[in-house]
């Protein structure tokens, strides 16, 4: 859990610390007394690869700093590198960036690119699902967020408020249907009786 939460700051911090320690042993004494350090620093190094800022990131979004988050996830050298999970989290976080700030283009292709990885459960691929259908949504694209939800309701969602979430989205895409079939209802008779 340690390499999944450590601050990026004290991690090269450390990493620096360990290769300084594994550089003076190896010239003063002798490799095998440095290979620890070495050794230290280079899983420290490849973690962060791996896993970049993801996480940090994703903590201080859910307290509702997203410039800060934003700030702690541009930290992550190279989305492509990480490992697959963390690859579909940090496109979720980029997508729930960007529709917040109502950058509907760009959420839809970061969201778009989370929707091609697998998740490491149904949860993650629900809240997409829910994401996704959102954004449609508010583009007044009913059809599409009604096609995202019921590919949400066809996951094994274990998560309540990933639920609660999805029950909501759909009584605002059915109350909208609603709505939109009796205005052309409306329109409709109101042209009947133009018509008479």
């Amino acid at each position: 859990m340690f390499n999944f939460t450590i601050n990026p700051y004290l991690r090269f911090a450390i990493i620096g610390v360990c290769l300084i320690l594994g550089i003076v042993l190896t010239v003063t004494v002798n490799f095998w007394y440095s290979l620890p350090f070495w050794l230290a620093a280079i899983i420290l190094l490849v973690g962060f690869i791996l896993l970049g800022t993801v996480q940090q990131a994703a903590k201080i979004m859910q307290d509702g700093d997203i410039d800060a988050a934003e700030k702690r996830l541009a930290m992550t050298w190279n989305p492509n590198w990480l490992f697959g999970p963390s690859r579909a989290v940090f496109y979720i976080l980029k997508g729930t960036m960007a529709f917040s700030r109502k950058q509907l283009k760009e959420a839809e292709e970061w969201l778009k690119m989370a929707e091609d990885i697998n998740m490491p459960s149904d949860n993650e691929s629900a809240m997409v699902q829910l994401q996704l259908a959102s954004l449609y949504a508010n583009k007044q694209k009913w059809n599409v967020a009604k096609n995202h939800t019921r590919k949400a309701r066809k996951l094994e969602i274990t998560n309540k408020e990933i639920k609660d979430q999805l029950i909501q989205l759909e009584q605002v895409i059915k109350t909208r249907g609603q709505s939109h079939a009796q205005y052309i209802k409306q329109k409709g008779k109101r042209g009947q009786r133009f018509h008479n």
